[in-house]
């Protein structure tokens, strides 16, 4: 079948790179894609927020199978375009509605929806400019650090911790008043702050079935020792050493049976992924407890570059099940190997970089490279186009052989300013060894 992948990063070029290796998939289309989504398909310059050429598009190239990526098509609704469109009514969506998509698209209706659902969170509170004076005052009843949360979508930079009551009150007139992050922040969630690990687990659901993919541990600050600012993904590791199965059990029985079940309950149209971000208390004991930090309404990105190389189905055989409410049928192989990813980003990032370096990949071995943020030049060559550039995965029998080879590899990679974090999976090496 033709298949059709919107967006450009690192995460579309590790599901294109598993989408290419299904002998279901004749012909594979990247919108926009980057350079590294050339290898194995062909990039096509759409607007995927314009749901009108998208369609005209997929009907054109005879598309059978839309997978989207990135959050914001979702939460504006594609997947119900594609469902209201005669000629586009056929086409297997993998993505949710936008109702499904709400879970990410609003911070205070997933932490609603949790509630409804005995979901284990922190507890929370949402105010709006006209409540800011309240939003104050319940800063004041609870202990630092605050955590305070744009409600809307705010590109992965829309929360705030801080150890500091008074700073806490800044952020949130900034947030409400002064509109931070644009209308994401016209409603503010604060909620009490949650101590522990924090992992990923990512889901595949029908809307009534599930398959639980492997879990992840991502590092989003820039620098070393998780200091600097946040930014989209410094390097991943799947699966997390410290999700054994006990801790799987209650991730599955508290939080993923009933996020799945809440969604057929209510009846909200859910064909797709569910990123579940956890944090996990008095880890490495019995009494090791996870709780929900947030929802994402599709495959994380860097988490995607190590855990779909772990994926052994054909992806699109599940997709295909997914859309035809047959997941229940459906059996996950997993290679048991361990991945590490390196993220390398442009000097400056996550602030102001520069674009159009000249990259050099170095030599080719094993280990994988996604392109993240890349694109060629009007002489054809391989040039920086992001924040996040590149990032190297590798498999490996144990998490220091893996981390070994995916550095070495990033090592053979360069362009001017190139920067990465030298201690990706060193907590988690840590953990293991007591």
């Amino acid at each position: 079948m033709n298949i059709l992948l919107l967006g450009s990063g690192g995460r579309e070029h590790a599901i294109a790179y598993k989408i290419a290796q299904s002998a279901q998939c004749s012909q594979l289309f990247i919108a926009p894609g980057n350079a590294g989504t050339e290898k194995v398909g062909e990039n096509v310059k759409l607007d995927i927020n314009d749901f009108e050429a998208v369609g005209q598009f997929a009907i054109s190239h005879r598309v059978e199978m839309l997978v989207v990526g990135p959050e914001a098509p979702l939460v504006a609704g594609i997947a119900d375009y594609f469902a209201e469109q005669p000629m586009l009514k056929n086409i297997m969506v993998i993505g949710p509605s936008k109702q499904g998509a709400m879970l990410e698209g609003s911070k205070d209706y997933a932490k609603a929806f949790m509630q409804r659902h005995n979901i284990p969170t922190a507890s929370y509170r949402t105010f709006t400019v006209d409540t800011l004076a309240q939003g104050e005052k319940f800063l004041e009843t609870l202990k630092a650090p605050y955590v305070l949360k744009a409600d809307g979508l705010a590109a992965g930079k829309g929360v705030l911790i801080e150890n500091d009551l008074a700073t806490a009150k800044a952020h949130l007139h900034e947030m409400l008043k002064d509109r931070k992050f644009g209308d994401a922040s016209a409603r503010v969630v604060i909620e009490e702050y949650l101590d522990g690990i924090e992992m990923s687990v990512f889901v595949l659901t029908d809307g009534s079935h599930y398959l639980i993919l492997p879990s992840a541990k991502d590092y989003k600050r820039i620098g070393e020792g998780d200091t600097g600012l946040n930014t989209g993904g410094m390097g991943s590791i799947s699966p997390v050493p410290f999700a054994d199965k006990a801790l799987m059990k209650k991730i599955e029985d508290r939080i993923v049976k009933p996020t799945v079940r809440g969604l057929r309950d209510e009846k909200i149209a859910y064909c797709g992924f569910i990123f579940i971000g956890l944090m996990c208390s008095n880890v490495g004991t019995d009494d090791a407890t996870p709780y929900v930090i947030e929802y994402n309404v599709r495959m994380g990105d860097p988490e995607t570059e190590s855990v779909f190389p772990r994926i052994k189905s054909d992806i699109v055989e599940l997709f295909e099940n997914a859309a035809h409410g047959n997941l229940d049928g459906c059996k996950l192989e997993i290679d048991p190997r361990t991945a590490a990813c390196v993220m390398m980003v442009a000097g400056g990032y996550p602030e102001s970089y520069k674009k159009g370096d000249l990259i050099d990949l170095g030599t080719d071995d094993e280990t994988l490279v996604f392109h993240c943020g890349t694109a060629r030049n009007e002489l054809g060559k391989l040039v920086t186009n992001g924040g996040r550039v590149l990032c190297t995965t590798a498999l490996a029998n144990s998490l220091p052989e893996a981390l070994l080879k995916s550095y070495n590899r990033s090592l053979d990679i360069n362009w001017e300013g190139k920067y990465c974090r030298r201690d990706i999976g060193q907590d988690l090496l840590k953990l293991m060894q007591g």
